[in-house]
């Protein structure tokens, strides 16, 4: 027995079967429309975007939350063009995301003109494979290019599908594609280790006296393996941006965040080997590696450029490798003290700590008192952070307590991404808040997905870091005595707007009214919106602690 269905709706099953429930995008009138139907005929949502780059951005971060792919839709020509930030995010931040665009076929391609580019080389820098499904068996292109996406280093996909092979008739086995969920196992890109290369591996850890361990984004999907060889070695951590609550931030052996700066410098001077778990170079800053420690590398892939050579690599499951070295024996107590992984800790936040602000609130102080209202409110929510000088403060200040709490873009390091991101997490789970730290900058560029917060209904508090400034290039323009210029606009109300487009919005401009604001947020039925009067004026030392 054999079904005919359409290309269109072959697609979307085989989305189903990979468990994806939701598609963002912002259709044309082409194969779009096609998809949006076969979508909702399988029951899965599709979220009208503002932009096509937060769709893209919506649809990794759901990715990242989940493991599931996402997928994102738009029209060919502009619509592609203006995906493509949200397509290096989903590059960079290894994102597993299917990006889907109408195309044009070679009878149109005789006489039209209009909006005619090359798209699939727009995107093949920032691209694992672009495929048409126009083969003979657009199952197998489908299978291999979910599959792709999900392979170490993850990474985004594009499929253009034109109206015309949307809509082409295909014949599949029936009982072949049925709706169960069957999700794609993340696999290394190269060859595993041998049982041999562990072996030494685990030998060159029972030689160390206190290591350190550093994770990486890698290290999310194998949090548990991860605590259970911390828990047995004992050690001190040290976690990305993307990687915190990997092991609890609550945990004490945590000490800090690191980026290839100088504010991890201590604690890595103290350990005689740094033990690297899923770090992918991309998150680090751009600066050569400087520390002295000797280190060893547990990843899921081969990353051959990268800041260090370690003595020893291993390439595989993460769960699988940290698992053998346990059963083997060669996982032993540190011998790190608590007071010394707590002078560390504490030493690194009193870097942070912000200078006494002049007015508003400070920086690190947002970031404390929302973690303190979340607390007394017994909520530990999921949190999005996007790119400038507030990510410091929050990354540092705010706790995560599990893998995956955290969504930032460190790969790409781009604006206007924590409110796209914060929505996708709100709608995928409706019963708890999502915080979006956003610097004004960054919210602006992304000003009009408050709507899709609003339409959705999603349960989002987003908290503007509103200085009037790019205030990370403004630290940078000063430091090298130039004067102020192209840098700094005008004091916007961000509350107004929100409350102008349904939203709950509320001004402030002190530590108290940052409490009731928090309060009220908390208490809200819907999207809400802080805006947060911030002196910058600590930002610099800030950023020298951070990064040297």
């Amino acid at each position: 027995m054999s079904e005919e269905i359409t290309i269109a709706q072959l697609l979307v099953r085989k989305f189903g079967q990979r468990g994806v429930k939701k598609i963002f995008g912002l259709p044309g009138g082409g194969s779009s429309l096609d998809v949006i139907a076969a979508a909702s005929a399988e029951q899965i949502e599709f979220i009208l975007t503002k932009t096509e780059n937060a769709a893209v951005m919506m649809a990794g971060a759901l990715s990242e939350t989940t493991g599931v792919p996402g997928v994102a839709l738009m029209t060919k020509g502009p619509g592609l063009t203006n995906s493509a930030n949200g397509v290096a995010y989903a590059s960079l931040d290894r994102a597993p995301v299917v990006v889907l665009t109408d195309g044009f076929t070679p009878k149109q391609l005789s006489y039209i003109t209009h909006q005619v580019f090359d798209q699939k080389a727009v995107l093949a820098p920032i691209v694992k494979a672009t495929s048409r499904l126009e083969s003979d068996d657009p199952e197998a292109e489908i299978d291999a290019l979910l599959a792709l996406a999900c392979t170490e280093p993850m990474g985004p996909v594009h499929i253009e599908l034109t109206s015309e092979t949307a809509r082409k008739i295909v014949s599949v086995r029936s009982g072949i594609l049925t709706n169960e969920v069957r999700p794609l196992a993340q696999s290394p890109a190269h060859g595993v280790s041998s049982a041999d290369q562990i072996q030494a591996l685990g030998l060159r850890l029972k030689q160390a006296r206190q290591p350190i361990v550093v994770l990486g984004l890698e290290a999310r999907a194998h949090a548990e393996a991860i605590r259970k060889f911390v828990d047995a070695l004992d050690c001190a951590v040290l976690t990305t941006y993307k990687a915190k609550g990997v092991v609890s931030d609550s945990d004490p052996r945590v000490v800090g965040i690191f980026t290839g700066g100088s504010l991890e410098q201590e604690a890595i001077a103290a350990a005689d080997l740094m033990i690297l778990i899923g770090m992918d170079p991309v998150e680090l800053i751009l600066q050569p590696w400087r520390y002295t420690t000797h280190v060893v590398d547990i990843a899921a892939c081969e990353h051959p450029i990268h800041y260090v050579k370690p003595e020893i690599g291993v390439v595989g499951s993460l769960t699988d490798i940290l698992h053998t070295l346990i059963a083997s024996g060669h996982v032993e107590q540190s011998h790190w003290s608590l007071p010394a992984l707590d002078a560390l800790r504490e030493d690194a936040q009193k870097q942070l700590t912000y200078l006494p602000v002049k007015y508003g609130v400070a920086p690190d102080r947002v970031a404390q008192l929302a973690a303190q209202c979340c607390r007394v409110a017994g909520v530990k929510p999921m949190f999005s952070i996007d790119a400038g000088a507030h990510m410091f403060s929050v990354a540092g200040f705010f706790p995560a307590e599990r893998a995956g709490d955290v969504l930032i873009s460190n790969g790409l390091a781009t604006m206007a991404f924590a409110l796209p991101a914060a929505i996708a997490a709100a709608v995928q789970d409706r019963n708890a808040p999502v915080l979006a730290f956003t610097g004004d900058g960054g919210l602006m560029m992304c000003l009009g997905e408050l709507c899709t917060a609003v339409e959705q209904q999603a349960n989002v508090i987003v908290i503007v870091f509103n200085d009037s400034a790019l205030s990370l290039i403004d630290i940078k323009q000063q430091s090298r005595s130039m004067k102020s210029e192209g840098v700094r606009w005008r004091h916007h109300d961000f509350a107004a707007t929100m409350g102008a487009l349904g939203g709950l919005g509320i001004r402030i401009s002190s530590e108290q009214g940052l409490i009731e604001g928090m309060q009220q947020a908390l208490a809200h039925n819907g999207p809400s919106l802080l805006d947060v009067s911030i002196d910058p004026s600590g930002y610099p030392e800030q950023l020298k602690a951070m990064r040297g």
